[in-house]
């Protein structure tokens, strides 16, 4: 048995994967997931009835592997921590049902977490090789549900400077990639298909909307009626331009958040800029952002790939320094699909 050190069980149930990690720490010693991809494809998005069974056939599974991966007991565990939201109620519940379950059966402290601000905290994890950013700075979380800015004091002092008024940015390409008969999620095969294509092939509208927010409801629709006038006089019109009409949605809609960036960035003064979500993977961004860093004196925080979907690990990280602050939570926390900074 390890002494002196915490030893965190983290679940995540947000939306639509099933996860759990075990941390030591701030060191991960292991991050399993059960996604649903198979399950909601045929829907074109996610069905959030059957992600709430997914997650009940699942969550005692993935638990079992993520012990036996750390090669720790229950009985070795010292903290238990979930996400309480924001996301999908019905998927939060069961999370945070089995969370509270375990946690009351072993008397250990429970620890309930914001989703969004783990994305951030991601960068916190203890590995080789990588930098965590100092306070303050820019936080940017990119997903299919969120797109917002923060000005991050410390770990849990975030103060929201903008966000998505209308689609999130991760929303915003699986409805256009639907539009363009690709599967879901289409995030990644857009961002595929756009390697092939020029960025600037088709010129899609930048909303101007004020202060830090965002909006991608607009281009969205532009893309959708663009398309449609297009096929009146070119039925193949997809089928021939996919490439390039992949690579010029991506460049509009990564500019719509870089402009924010950008501009909060000046106005707060921050150099660091710390990026967390899905869309963290994307190449588009990740390229624009390293381009605009050499040019504005930033310095870029991407979490590794494999922290930048919905994971346990970061859940985890999030309850480690929550137990530094010597913060817990109790039974009578309620899971909240649309729980505040």
């Amino acid at each position: 048995m390890l002494h002196n050190t915490n030893l965190i069980l983290a679940i995540e149930s947000s939306c639509d994967d099933t996860a759990a990690a075990v941390l030591q720490d701030r060191k991960v010693l292991s991050n399993c997931i059960a996604n649903q991809d198979l399950i909601h494809k045929a829907y074109g998005g996610i069905v959030p009835e059957l992600a709430s069974r997914a997650h009940q056939s699942k969550i005692i599974p993935v638990v079992t592997q993520a012990l036996t991966e750390a090669n720790i007991d229950k009985k070795e565990l010292t903290a238990i921590a979930y996400t309480q939201g924001p996301g999908l109620l019905g998927s939060l519940l069961v999370g945070s049902a089995f969370a509270k379950s375990l946690a009351l059966s072993l008397d250990l402290p429970l620890i309930p977490i914001h989703h969004m601000q783990a994305h951030l905290l991601v960068h916190f994890i203890e590995e080789k090789n990588q930098k965590s950013p100092q306070f303050p700075f820019l936080g940017v979380t990119v997903s299919g549900g969120h797109t917002q800015l923060l000005w991050v004091k410390e770990h849990f002092d975030m103060e929201l400077l903008g966000t998505t008024l209308d689609d999130a940015i991760g929303e915003a390409f699986d409805k256009c990639g639907k539009r363009m008969g690709l599967s879901y999620p289409a995030g990644p095969e857009i961002d595929r298909l756009a390697q092939k294509g020029n960025p600037h092939r088709f010129e899609f509208p930048i909303p101007n909307v004020n202060g830090y927010d965002l909006s991608y409801s607009g281009v969205k629709t532009a893309f959708t009626n663009f398309i449609h006038k297009q096929e009146q006089k070119e039925p193949d019109f997809i089928k021939v331009h996919l490439n390039n009409l992949c690579a010029s949605l991506q460049y509009t809609l990564v500019q719509i958040i870089l402009i924010k960036i950008e501009k909060a960035a000046l106005n707060y003064n921050l150099k660091q800029i710390v990026i967390g979500g899905g869309v963290a993977a994307n190449s588009e961004l990740r390229k624009q952002l390293y381009l605009k860093a050499k040019k504005k004196d930033w310095e870029v925080f991407h979490p590794p790939l494999s922290y930048t979907t919905d994971n346990a690990a970061m859940i985890g990280i999030a309850a480690y320094h929550k137990l530094q602050d010597k913060q817990s939570g109790n039974l009578s926390n309620s899971a909240q699909a649309r729980l505040k900074m």
